[in-house]
């Protein structure tokens, strides 16, 4: 199928101008602000790299309840991370969609810390079933650094505290997290401002996948097997390319 992609520029860019995509982005870490650079702004030139391709971001859907957040969200494309908005994007005109989701969502900010690559992925299905459902390419995204922007305390799994920040999750969305960045005139003073260290995101070639109407769970499986797997490779094929030692691995939860 090789004649069936354009390839662009160089490494894993491939475009075609007949499919829709699912792009699955990782890590989360504190504020997504790979996904947000890459897909929500042309800051990194992603209409050059992807002629033809339009991205969508997804974000919570609870954004969209906060005035002027919801103009500024939508105002870039982004749009809630819901069934039928995910399906309505990939629908509109024809082909050339690309939606671009952090599947992690906020569980994996609470993993997020300097030198830590964990992804929460192992029992995140939904998104393969809307793309066999819609037969959109899955396409794997990883971020190396948006984890290094921030230092986090990362509390016990099974203490009191990751216990109160689980509920806080499932009651309000997102996961209070308890980090720290740099003050706005010195890397030694404790602050918001992210640190400045670089954000490198590969996006990996697409996974084919059929139009599925009713997908079963051993089809999903299938393909979710799949993704994990072309994940892992683009994550190893990069990792020292990026400035991590070739012993570093991709925790897959």
């Amino acid at each position: 199928c090789k004649d069936y992609y354009i390839k662009c520029k160089n490494d894993d860019y491939y475009c075609s101008f007949t499919l829709n995509y699912i792009f699955g982005y990782h890590p989360h870490g504190i504020f997504c602000f790979g996904a947000f650079c890459n897909f929500g702004t042309e800051a990194t030139g992603f209409s050059t790299k992807f002629p033809g391709i339009r991205p969508s971001l997804a974000t919570l859907a609870g954004n969209f309840r906060m005035p002027i957040l919801r103009e500024y969200l939508m105002s870039g494309g982004i749009f809630p991370v819901t069934r039928e908005a995910i399906d309505f994007m990939l629908s509109r005109n024809g082909s050339g969609n690309a939606v671009v989701i952090v599947i992690g969502g906020a569980a994996e900010s609470l993993e997020c810390s300097p030198g830590n690559h964990v992804v929460n992925l192992k029992h995140r299905k939904g998104f393969v079933r809307i793309a066999l459902q819609n037969g959109a390419d899955l396409v794997p995204v990883y971020s190396f650094g948006e984890n290094e922007v921030y230092k986090q305390i990362i509390f016990s799994e099974d203490g009191l505290l990751r216990a109160v920040q689980r509920k806080f999750q499932k009651l309000i969305g997102f996961a209070p997290c308890l980090f720290r960045g740099r003050g706005f005139f010195s890397d030694d003073s404790w602050g918001l401002v992210p640190y400045g260290k670089p954000i490198n995101t590969v996006v990996g070639e697409p996974i084919t996948v059929p139009k599925i109407e009713n997908p079963s769970q051993e089809e999903v499986d299938i393909y979710h097997g799949m993704y994990i797997q072309s994940l892992i490779k683009l994550f190893d094929r990069y990792k020292t390319k990026f400035g991590y030692a070739d012993t570093e691995c991709l925790a897959v939860m």
